[in-house]
């Protein structure tokens, strides 16, 4: 009896160490993925050290990702000089107009924009090892939303609604967090890990 009570105490004692460890190694992955993804950026800079070689950076890969969306991603962050985009906050969600001077670019924002909208209404996350924690909330929720696209001279114009105030918050947030990578390519996606890192 004895010693099956010590044996007992035994098992849940590993079982206990097992499950602390877990944790710590969960901490320590994503910390360490974070670390990775963001010497690999660096690394892959060009000699002259101003841009980066997208096709190379594994944080535009995903786990549920094609290799045509991780491209298009690429496309648009060597190309960010081309794009401008503006944003109206509404009361039930956003209007974004997004544009590129370059006809190629502007098909590939097209495409990648109208590819997302549909990817959120169907919460088929692409899980893109860069993207920001607020599409967490986009993809959870993507039958809560209306959204509207069309293309015009403008550019491609999105308007999204939700009744929900939490995903008409999100909206909000990843319209401002999309518009930064837009002004500041890269280094606004370096900026965000590395404040999300330090939380």
């Amino acid at each position: 009896m004895e010693f099956e009570m010590r044996k007992s105490k035994i098992i849940i004692g590993v079982a206990a160490l097992v499950i602390g460890l877990g944790i710590a190694f969960k901490e320590t992955i994503q910390t360490n993925m974070y670390a990775y993804m963001h010497s690999s950026m660096h690394d892959s800079h060009s000699a002259n050290g101003m841009s980066h070689d997208m096709k190379k950076s594994p944080g535009l890969q995903g786990v549920n990702a094609s290799q045509a969306e991780s491209e298009e991603l690429a496309i648009m962050f060597e190309n960010v000089d081309t794009i401008s985009r503006e944003v109206t906050n509404l009361p039930n969600g956003i209007r974004t107009v997004t544009r590129s001077s370059n006809e190629d670019v502007m098909a590939v924002l097209v495409s990648h924009i109208v590819g997302m909208v549909d990817r959120v209404a169907r919460g088929d996350d692409p899980e893109i090892f860069i993207q920001s924690p607020t599409l967490d909330i986009l993809f959870a929720n993507g039958a809560e939303m209306q959204s509207q696209i069309d293309v015009t001279d403008e550019g491609i114009v999105v308007i999204r609604t939700s009744a929900d105030p939490d995903v008409v918050t999100a909206l909000h947030i990843h319209a401002a967090e999309v518009s930064d990578m837009a002004d500041r390519g890269m280094q606004a996606v370096h900026d965000a890990m590395a404040q999300r890192a330090d939380h």
